[in-house]
């Protein structure tokens, strides 16, 4: 399973922190570097079952711990995007 250049963490199997929590925390902190900028399309549910070895499952909960957050918005059938920097 080969891991695109902008990923160099993915989850650790054994590591007692749930999956979805540690895929989330990757997520996090890209969007926090900038990998995903504002109004960025994640990757898909697909590209990130694979690219971290984990369940569709897992990627949906980790999406809505990061929508929980307000980091992330899901459009229906058109993806999940970054969140624009909030207005204060």
């Amino acid at each position: 399973m080969t891991c695109p250049t902008f990923c160099t963490v993915t989850v650790d199997h054994h590591d007692p922190t749930p999956i979805y929590l540690q895929l989330a925390a990757i997520l996090r902190d890209q969007i926090k570097r900038g990998v995903y900028q504002p109004r960025q399309v994640l990757p898909s549910e697909a590209q990130l079952v694979q690219e971290h070895g984990v369940a569709r499952a897992t990627v949906r909960h980790a999406i809505e711990v990061l929508r929980d957050e307000g980091l992330v918005y899901t459009l229906p059938q058109r993806g999940t995007y970054v969140s624009p920097p909030a207005e204060n």
